[in-house]
């Protein structure tokens, strides 16, 4: 592990890295600062949406998908927002623009295929998740669980052979990928992930989920949030919905576990409801990916 020991990169210099050549798209700034003022209406976000006709196709695929059990054909953006909500479709918009800003990374790297497979089932059963605690505004559990690892892509675009040393210690040794980084780095993917969401003013209630993941107990705003994502990701992994760069099923925090009080059971359940989602959902988010 001594070879390790020269590697000078830290969170700060591999998101400065990855913003000059990462950004979210213009679009998502002028609609987040468009939901967020109080004198916006309808027609002012929907302006907004229309001008990107990539993401207006998604949002209607998504409002007539049975992610939102819509009995009516929803033929207009304005009628999308209207049965979605605006900080939902701000959310969704948050989700489809970050899986098409990161392109390019090698597949002996990372198969992006199989790493948003997984991203997107952990957002769908973190959704199902948070709608069995009857939570407000599921969709922030959606967009957390999507982008929960969006740190690898980071690391695998700026330090793409640490990645693949890494990745090799780690299934060579019997160690899960996410500690193994952090013996190695001195920090790992889930903080890298919350820095960069940080950079972008991303709501707290998504970055600081990213950030702890892996370790729901050091979660101090949103705990609960933090255990929802935790357990969808460890449930994804468990069922093998796509893969990201662990190689194997993370141990659950007993204490997350305890937060969400819920008796195991339910976990059945979570998954019927989630399985038919995940299929279509991933075809419309990651549609040319």
């Amino acid at each position: 592990m001594n070879i390790y020991k020269k590697n000078q990169a830290t969170v700060q210099s591999l998101i400065e890295e990855t913003r000059t050549v990462y950004s979210l798209p213009l679009f998502y700034e002028r609609l987040n600062e468009t939901i967020n003022h109080p004198r916006s209406s309808i027609s002012d976000i929907v302006k907004i949406i229309i001008d990107d006709q990539g993401l207006s196709a998604r949002i209607l695929r998504l409002a007539n998908s049975p992610l939102f059990g819509c009995y009516s054909k929803v033929d207009s953006i304005s009628k999308s927002v209207t049965i979605i909500g605006t900080q939902q479709l701000r959310d969704l918009a948050l989700a489809s623009s970050v899986i098409k800003v990161f392109k390019g990374i090698p597949e002996d790297v990372l198969s992006m295929t199989s790493f948003w497979q997984h991203s997107i089932s952990c957002g769908i059963v973190a959704r199902c998740l948070a709608t069995y605690l009857r939570e407000n505004n599921v969709e922030r559990f959606f967009v957390s669980g999507v982008l929960h690892d969006v740190g690898q892509l980071i690391m695998c675009t700026t330090i793409p052979e640490m990645v693949q040393q890494i990745r090799d210690y780690s299934v060579n040794n019997d160690k899960l990928y996410y500690k193994t980084e952090f013996d190695m780095l001195q920090f790992n993917h889930s903080q890298v992930g919350g820095a960069l969401l940080q950079s972008w003013k991303i709501p707290a209630s998504i970055t600081e989920t990213v950030t702890y993941h892996h370790t729901p107990r050091f979660a101090k705003q949103f705990p609960l949030e933090t255990a929802v994502i935790h357990l969808a990701d460890i449930i994804c992994h468990s069922m093998e919905f796509g893969h990201s760069a662990e190689w194997c099923v993370p141990r659950m925090d007993e204490n997350a576990w305890e937060r969400l009080n819920m008796p195991v059971s339910m976990l059945s359940t979570i998954l019927k409801q989630s399985e038919p989602l995940i299929h279509e959902t991933f075809s419309i988010l990651a549609e040319g990916i």
